[in-house]
């Protein structure tokens, strides 16, 4: 690295150093729709959380970035994250040596503010050997040819079975222009799950936020009723499903199925050429169906440097201690879960 290499915070209310963060990302091999300055802007806005976004600057020109999040809470402890609310993170920069310096100072920057870690979501390969890493995620993403008939023809022949079952339901699907008729889908399917849901305007400050890079779109029946829906990010030609929600009767109707099809033949008319089927536990259902369309699980590395004695945290379903608390959720009334959920997923991240 350069001696004259300035690492400094980024001034989100400066719209022209945003411009020139988001250029450097959108032109970085690396780079994913999480490291864009909107995604802590809205994360700022709706969670009220501290983000810290490090640029490297060499003179005027940015050399390397690392965005990182503060989550302070009595439930779930303090954690400075690349990023929150995000699958994929960390840090991104011309050269190692920018690399290993943004890091440094995201470390300091971690330890001053007293988190018990610092953990980076790295959509590559892990980049510290003697960092503790948590292996349970894996992510699926696969080209999209400019033929839908290709498309169809490369999921696996029982998986079409269900797109063709949804079609014959006669369903089909609506762009729309904002997102309440996806929040009715998504908040009912998570309480059934037992968890707790995000509220309605963490999603449409998404939607507000990054305009047609971010999209809603609803499978309705032949009556016009939403039973499927999907909440899903553009950058660059990739298209990635990233919130979903479906009501009881999807399941027959193979609605789900016909939702993300639906959604390949939309992205793929917008110029989208890899469609990232998101990230999931291995093991779990999700796993399953995605690699039921013929998508091939990649591991994510998520990497924590531990400050003294911390232990590397299990914030998610699988814990054996939240079964009861899971259990519990799925037997609150709907209307109560949604008040009492964004609380909670507030201190998730």
């Amino acid at each position: 690295m350069q001696a004259d290499v300035l690492i400094r915070p980024l001034v989100l209310a400066d719209s022209a150093e945003c411009r020139v963060w988001d250029a450097y990302v959108l032109a970085h091999p690396g780079g994913t729709f999480f490291h864009r300055a909107g995604w802590a802007r809205v994360v700022e806005r709706v969670w009220g959380h501290r983000c810290h976004l490090l640029g490297a600057w060499h003179g005027r020109r940015l050399v390397g970035v690392l965005p990182l999040g503060e989550i302070d809470s009595l439930l779930f402890g303090h954690a400075v994250t690349s990023m929150p609310f995000a699958v994929y993170g960390g840090v991104l920069a011309d050269d190692e040596a920018v690399a290993r310096a943004l890091e440094s100072v995201g470390d300091r920057w971690a330890r001053d503010q007293g988190a018990s870690h610092l953990e980076l979501r790295h959509l590559g390969p892990r980049r510290h050997p003697d960092w503790a890493l948590q292996d349970l995620y894996v992510t699926f993403r696969k080209p999209l040819a400019e033929d839908n008939e290709a498309n169809l023809l490369a999921i696996p022949r029982k998986q079409r079975a269900m797109v063709r079952k949804g079609i014959a339901h006669e369903l089909r699907a609506e762009v729309d222009v904002d997102a309440r008729r996806f929040f009715a889908l998504f908040a009912d399917n998570v309480h059934r799950h037992g968890t707790p849901a995000m509220p309605l305007a963490w999603f449409q400050a998404l939607l507000d936020e990054f305009g047609t890079d971010a999209e809603v779109l609803t499978v309705v029946n032949p009556g016009g009723q939403p039973v499927s829906s999907v909440l899903s990010f553009y950058f660059r030609d990739e298209v990635l499903p990233y919130y979903a929600g479906d009501d009881l009767t999807a399941r027959d109707l193979a609605a789900n199925d016909f939702k993300y099809w639906a959604l390949m033949q939309h992205a793929v008319q917008r110029g989208a050429r890899l469609f990232d089927y998101g990230r999931s536990k291995v093991g779990t259902g999700p796993y399953a169906f995605k690699k039921n369309w013929g998508f091939t699980p990649t591991p994510l590395a998520y990497e924590f440097r531990l400050f003294g004695n911390a232990e590397l945290p299990q914030h998610n379903p699988n814990n054996p201690k939240y079964k009861l608390m899971i259990e519990a959720w799925r037997r609150l009334p709907l209307a109560v879960a949604n008040r009492l959920g964004p609380p909670i997923v507030r201190n998730l991240g």
